[in-house]
């Protein structure tokens, strides 16, 4: 037999084997596409029972699936007995502080002993505490376990800056702090309550931490997808560290630990900011102040 004709069936022989192979791999990627599918639709079932690959990955699937079942059945009861605990913990405790607000109210109008009077001026601070904190956490708790709906819809910017700033100023005035916005007629998707609120809570958040003469500043930035509303504060700034903790359930920075609050402010804002389809950024250096940056779509998902 001549070499070429050695060469031509080596070549063929080649060819056979690679076209043989690449059809077993396309049988295969067709094969785990239609249990993918499958899968996705829910009507997923194991159809072979023997020794190959495509059994044993099929049983694992099989497997991963019914866990995967398990789990949202589980997590939905577990969501189920949480939003039974928030409408229990928000009518339980709603009466009871209203009372203790009430009656230290009306013994703040009697004629009391100077350490009396304190007494009732912290009791009352400290119910104001309790409630405020009580309704963070419910709130936080509803967002969270889809009790609340957050509605996004196009809104005007310049109307939500307005009201926040209307809302924050009394605050600021009490301390002292120069409050500013600037004008922007801009339109972005976003439910204008629960945005109102987590806006609110970055003013909030910037006059609490910026000493008294100090100012805070809220300006916005267009972009093609998103509005970027700034909330900039000359406070105490915070460090890398505490950059990327901020927004964390319950975080407050060790430099201002006897400032009034309990540390959902930010996290309710991030969450809100979540569920518009945005997000929100921080850009700071200690004792050179803050940037708080709340990034709305421009257009509706």
């Amino acid at each position: 037999m001549t070499p070429w004709i050695i060469a031509l069936c080596a070549v063929l022989l080649a060819a056979a084997v690679i076209g043989y192979d690449r059809y077993r791999v396309s049988r295969t990627m067709h094969t785990l596409d239609r249990m993918l599918d499958d899968a996705i639709g829910g009507t997923f079932a194991a159809s072979r029972f023997d020794e190959s690959r495509l059994s044993a990955i099929e049983a694992k699937m099989q497997r991963y699936l019914e866990a995967s079942g398990t789990s949202k059945a589980q997590l939905a009861e577990q969501k189920a007995h949480v939003q039974a605990l928030i409408a229990d913990v928000s009518h339980q405790t709603k009466t009871p502080i209203a009372n203790i607000l009430l009656y230290a109210e009306l013994l703040g109008d009697k004629s009391l002993p100077e350490d009396c009077r304190d007494c009732v001026q912290a009791l009352s601070a400290q119910a104001e505490k309790l409630r405020f904190l009580i309704e963070a956490l419910v709130k936080a708790g509803r967002l969270e376990t889809g009790v609340i709906a957050v509605h996004a819809k196009p809104n005007s910017v310049a109307t939500l800056v307005q009201d926040a700033l209307l809302e924050a100023a009394p605050k600021a005035a009490a301390k002292g702090i120069f409050l500013s916005g600037t004008p922007a007629d801009e339109t972005a998707c976003f439910d204008h309550k629960w945005t109102l609120e987590a806006l609110g809570n970055l003013l909030d958040n910037a006059i609490k931490y910026t000493p008294a003469g100090g100012s805070v500043t809220v300006s916005v930035v267009p972009y093609e997808l998103f509005c970027r509303i700034d909330v900039t504060d000359t406070g105490i700034g915070l460090s890398e560290e505490e950059s990327s903790r901020v927004f964390a359930r319950f975080y407050r920075t060790p430099a201002a630990q006897e400032a009034p609050g309990v540390g959902l402010g930010l996290y309710l804002a991030r969450e809100i900011a979540a569920a518009n389809g945005g997000y929100i950024k921080v850009s700071s250096h200690p004792g050179a102040g803050s940037t708080f940056s709340l990034f709305l779509p421009r257009r509706e998902a």
